[in-house]
């Protein structure tokens, strides 16, 4: 194993055009309730996907993920091939090998950018803490990848780093999410620079300081831009309400709808089709999902098509202002972060007044009432306060799912009515001890 530093700080920054192999390694399962429902290589963080990175750099990719998603990746990510559709190009060798865990920083796209462009043929890799990020050159073929199959390529990776014939990269800095916490925090990190990125497109029009639009965008009266603390983007067809505070840097996708007397401050990055109201801070909200009543959400991570009934506040402060611990399925992680909500998995409800306690993980496909002061596992009525708390039917979230893609016009797809089945069945394990929530 040779240690390399290397890399010339003045690379040219012109995208690249080679072929990439995008894996999903078994941390991904530790950013549960997140990456449940998608793919780790689409979670959204300042406003960005690593997906989008992979396209913005005009790369070749293909991946390798969970088999419970592969469909929806073939339908919904096309960009994202997968190994069995290489044809011709079975005997190609990879560029580069990329941890689909990495977090769309425009750092990491640099460091991407700059790793593809060594003028090496050595086999590089590079580490995040103890999990590999990257291996440029690798000895593989997408052929042997296909034949290894996702489990056999994390086998061979656990050999690259101790590898003789590896160098590992010491200038290469690349970032992934090794628990959900970090989403949060790293948002609160990149999302001026994702902002910046996507101003330089050139794509917005800039409608006042620091405030830029896009083609359909409707502002309604009185709405107070401040963006001293960074820049607010707003983007397709986006609605803002009249009598609205909007605190930079924040960005509102395509078609979210802000309601009237929101605050929405402090990096939030709200996902296209979002309904948003009352006060948000320092939050994520993937697509589809609706907050649009009054109530408080800070330093969250909420996953797609979660409904917060009117009154849902979340703590995101302890009373005794230490920093906040998580407690995952695979163990307690010690966050150093003061200020941290929850994360609330893909198609959760609230009711109205609902109360979630400081830093909180709920599973995906769990309804809630009352106070929430423990974690929620995923599928379950969650009503510790009336004394019920129970297993939830996946049955029921498909016809759940189904009424709300219809308020949406979405199609419910069999992709979709199977992922719901096939959720329930891998957090068959956090329901063993429902009882222990009374």
């Amino acid at each position: 194993m040779t240690i390399v530093n290397s890399v010339d700080s003045n690379i040219n920054s012109s995208p690249c055009d080679s072929t990439v192999v995008l894996f999903e390694d078994l941390q991904t399962e530790s950013l549960a309730p997140i990456t449940l429902a998608r793919l780790a290589a689409t979670i959204t963080c300042g406003s960005l996907r690593l997906i989008d990175l992979i396209e913005s750099l005009k790369l070749d990719a293909f991946h390798i993920g969970r088999d419970h998603l592969q469909m929806l990746q073939v339908i919904d990510f096309p960009s994202l091939k997968l190994l069995r559709d290489a044809g011709v190009r079975q005997s190609e060798t990879p560029k580069c090998l990329l941890n689909a865990r990495l977090a769309p920083t425009q750092s990491n796209r640099n460091a991407i950018e700059a790793l593809l462009q060594l003028p090496t043929n050595k086999t590089i890799v590079v580490m995040d803490r103890e999990w590999i990020a990257a291996v440029l050159n690798p000895s593989q073929t997408l052929a042997s990848l296909l034949a290894m199959g996702r489990a056999g390529l994390l086998d061979w990776l656990a050999t690259q780093s101790n590898s003789e014939s590896t160098v590992i990269s010491k200038d290469i800095v690349l970032q992934t999410f090794e628990a959900p916490h970090e989403v949060i925090s790293t948002n609160m990190k990149c999302l001026s620079s994702n902002l910046e990125h996507r101003i330089a497109s050139g794509t917005y029009k800039q409608l006042q300081d620091g405030v830029f639009v896009a083609e359909g965008t409707s502002l309604g009266q009185y709405v107070l831009f401040e963006t001293g603390p960074g820049p607010i983007v707003i983007d397709q067809d986006a609605k803002v309400g009249p009598y609205s505070l909007l605190r930079g840097p924040l960005y509102v996708g395509p078609r979210c709808k802000i309601l009237e007397h929101s605050a929405i401050k402090d990096n939030v990055s709200l996902g296209h089709t979002t309904k948003i109201g009352g006060e948000v801070e320092a939050s994520v909200v993937e697509p589809y999902t609706n907050k649009q009543h009054h109530g408080f959400l800070g330093h969250s991570y909420l996953g797609s098509w979660i409904n917060l009934g009117a009154g849902t506040c979340n703590s995101d402060l302890k009373n005794t202002y230490g920093t906040v611990n998580m407690e995952y399925p695979h163990g307690k992680s010690t966050t150093g972060m003061q200020f941290l909500g929850c994360v609330m998995g893909d198609y959760s409800k609230t009711a109205i007044n609902t109360g979630i306690f400081t830093g909180k993980v709920i599973g995906v496909c769990s309804m809630m009432y009352g106070f929430v002061t423990g974690n929620v596992p995923s599928f379950v009525n969650y009503a510790r306060l009336f004394g019920q708390v129970a297993p939830l039917p996946a049955e029921v979230m498909v016809a759940t799912q189904q009424r709300m893609f219809s308020r949406r016009n979405v199609a419910q797809r069999p992709c979709d009515i199977q992922l719901i089945h096939d959720m329930y069945r891998i957090t068959q394990f956090e329901r063993q001890n429902v009882a222990d929530l009374m």
